[in-house]
């Protein structure tokens, strides 16, 4: 008897849901194809998995982005700034006029908008992170000139 209210209980529920109700949408892994890193933003080997892109109720866009030893982006800002999470190896960031310094796994990683920097792998190690930005106008990044190999190794 117990289990019958309940099933009329629950009918009731979705009978009375909203025709326009959200439901929790999967996009499974594998489905979202990698890409390469494009020569004219990037240097050496990187790989671009996108993780979610903008939708009709957010901005932001998210991918999951692998460089090889050696590897990074071009000098470039983000309208809305960008945030980094570190997931596996070591890296660099560097900021316009600072210092480069080193990011971990783990390590979070927020650059305000307009702010010129770049990041990639080190030298040595490959570095993997989530990167996180929001679209203004359409547009979630700048990309400026290539980071020479002299401001790479300073």
């Amino acid at each position: 008897m117990k289990q019958l209210i309940a099933t009329a209980i629950s009918f009731a529920l979705l009978a009375t849901a909203p025709a326009n109700a959200q439901s929790i949408e999967i996009t499974p892994n594998g489905s979202r194809p990698s890409a390469r890193g494009s020569a004219q933003n990037f240097t050496g080997s990187v790989v671009v998995d996108p993780l979610f892109a903008a939708t009709a109720n957010t901005r932001a866009t998210g991918g999951h982005v692998t460089f090889e030893p050696g590897a990074r982006s071009a000098w470039h800002t983000h309208p809305a700034g960008q945030t980094l999470i570190v997931t596996s190896g070591i890296g660099w960031v560097q900021q316009w006029g600072g210092e480069r310094r080193e990011i971990k796994p783990g390590d979070v990683i927020w650059t305000p908008p307009g702010v010129k920097h770049w990041h990639g792998a080190t030298a040595t190690n490959g570095m993997r992170h989530i990167a996180i930005q929001e679209q203004v106008d359409g547009k979630v990044v700048d990309w400026m000139e290539q980071v020479s190999d002299e401001q790479y190794r300073n």
